[in-house]
C-alpha cells in the first residue's frame, strides 16, 4: 500500500473509493445462471470488516453508510431468487484484521471475548434473519477456537431456531482446529481438490485468477484459468464427491470482468452438452482410469448410468478404458451429444476400447471435454 499510495493512506480509505456505481444485480444473476451454477455464495464481509449491508453493529463501516449506499446484500439476494433457481448464500469473516476488540482479545489469548459477544456473532444472527442464506459459509478464525466464537451456540440456533433451520448447510470453518472436522461439508483449505474420494461431502472452493481472490486490474490473461483447466477442475471434483465454488472477483465500482463473465458461460455452455455428467450424480467405485488418463467417472445410481467424462480427444480415433467391464449383447455407449450409438470391442479384466466418431470441430458436441454414458457395465 505504501508503494502505491499517499503518506498518510489508511486502510478506511479504500471505503469511499468503493462505489459499486455499475453494480447491476439482475445482471450478475443472468450471468451466475448462464454458468451453470447451482448456487452462489456473496462475501457478505470479508476480513478488513467492511459489511455490504448496513449492519447496526458495523456502523460507518458498512456498504450503506460509506461508498455505495446501497444494501448490496439485499439486492443481489432478490435477483437471485427472482430471476434464478440458484440457492443463495453468505460468506461471513469471523475475524477482523484491524478491529481493536479482536486484537484486545488476541493479547488476551482469547481468554476476553469482547470482540465475538459484540461484533461477529451479532453480524451472524442479523444476517441469518434479515437475507435467509441457504449457505453459511465461514471464515477466518483469527488462530481463536470455536469456544472462543461460541461456534456450537451459533450452530445451535441455527440448525434448529432460525428461519433456515430446514434448508440450511454450513461449511467447517467455525474455529481453530475445526476445519475439515466438523461441518456440513468440508472445504479443508482454500483450492482443496484431493483427487481422491472422502468419506464426507466436500467442497473445492477455488479461483478463475490463479494468484489472487479479488480483482486485480494488472492481471495477464495467463493468470486465468482456461476453460480447459476449469473443466478439469470440475470434473475432478465431482468425480471424487464434491462441489466447485469458482471465485470470481468484481470491480470496485460493480462489475463482473469480461474475462470472469467469459469464463463463467463457456462453463455453462460446457453444461449444456455435459450437466447430466454432473448434475445429481454420485461417485462410482473409480474415480478415474487406470489406463488413459485424463478420463473421470461420475454414476447415475436411478437410471445405472455410468459417465466416463475424458479431457483429451485421443488421436487414433479409439479410447481404451480400463475400468468399466462390458457385457456383450447389453452394453451400451453413447457419445452426449451424438445421436448414433459408438462401437465398442471388450477387452474382459482389462475393461473395454471404444471407437470415437469421426467428427469435424464444429460437429463436436463441445469443444473441451466429453462424456460416454456407458450402460450394463460393471
Amino acid at each position: 500500500m505504501e508503494a502505491n499510495y499517499p503518506p498518510g493512506f489508511s486502510y478506511e480509505d479504500f471505503g469511499p473509493m468503493f462505489t459499486a456505481e455499475f453494480f447491476d444485480p439482475n445482471q450478475w444473476a443472468d450471468i451466475l445462471q448462464a454458468s451453470g451454477a447451482k448456487y452462489v455464495v456473496l462475501t457478505s464481509k470479508h476480513h478488513e470488516g467492511f459489511t455490504l449491508w448496513g449492519s447496526k453493529y458495523s456502523w460507518n463501516w458498512n456498504a450503506v453508510d460509506v461508498g455505495p449506499k446501497r444494501d448490496l446484500v439485499a439486492e443481489l439476494a432478490t435477483s437471485v431468487r427472482n430471476r434464478t433457481d440458484l440457492r443463495f448464500g453468505l460468506y461471513h469473516s469471523l475475524f477482523e484484521w484491524f478491529n481493536p476488540l479482536f486484537c484486545e482479545d488476541a493479547t488476551n489469548v482469547f481468554k476476553t471475548r469482547k470482540f465475538p459477544t459484540s461484533k461477529s456473532l451479532p453480524e451472524l444472527y442479523e444476517i441469518v434473519t434479515k437475507y435467509q442464506p441457504e449457505i453459511v459459509w465461514s471464515d477466518g478464525d483469527g488462530n481463536a477456537p470455536d469456544t472462543y466464537w461460541n461456534s456450537t451456540g451459533f450452530l445451535a440456533w441455527l440448525y434448529n431456531d432460525s428461519p433456515v433451520r430446514d434448508t440450511v448447510v454450513t461449511n467447517d470453518r467455525w474455529g481453530l482446529g475445526s476445519i475439515c472436522k466438523h461441518g456440513g461439508f468440508y472445504t479443508c483449505s482454500d483450492r482443496y481438490n484431493p483427487g481422491h474420494l472422502l468419506p464426507h461431502k466436500w467442497e473445492n472452493c477455488m479461483t478463475i485468477d490463479r494468484w489472487s481472490w479479488g480483482y486485480r486490474r494488472n492481471a495477464k490473461l495467463d493468470d486465468y484459468f482456461t476453460i480447459e483447466e476449469l473443466v478439469k477442475q470440475l470434473v475432478e471434483t465431482v468425480s471424487c464427491g464434491g462441489n466447485l465454488l469458482m471465485n470470481i472477483g468484481p470491480t470496485h465500482d460493480g462489475r463482473i470482468a469480461v474475462i470472469f463473465e467469459e469464463r463463467l458461460r463457456q462453463m455453462g455452455a460446457w453444461l449444456k452438452v455435459n450437466g447430466e455428467a454432473i448434475y445429481g450424480t454420485k461417485p462410482w467405485r473409480a474415480q478415474n482410469d487406470t489406463v488413459t488418463p485424463g478420463v473421470w467417472y461420475t454414476f447415475r445410481p436411478t437410471e445405472g448410468k455410468v459417465n466416463a467424462i475424458f479431457l483429451n480427444w485421443p488421436i487414433s480415433g479409439a479410447l481404451e478404458l480400463g475400468e468399466p467391464q462390458a457385457k456383450l449383447g447389453e452394453t451400451q455407449v453413447k457419445l452426449v451429444g451424438y445421436k448414433e450409438p459408438l462401437k465398442w470391442i471388450a477387452l474382459g479384466e482389462k475393461g473395454m476400447m471404444i471407437a470415437l466418431p469421426q467428427l469435424t470441430l464444429k460437429q463436436l458436441p463441445c469443444q473441451w471435454g466429453w462424456t460416454l454414458q456407458l450402460t450394463d457395465v460393471k
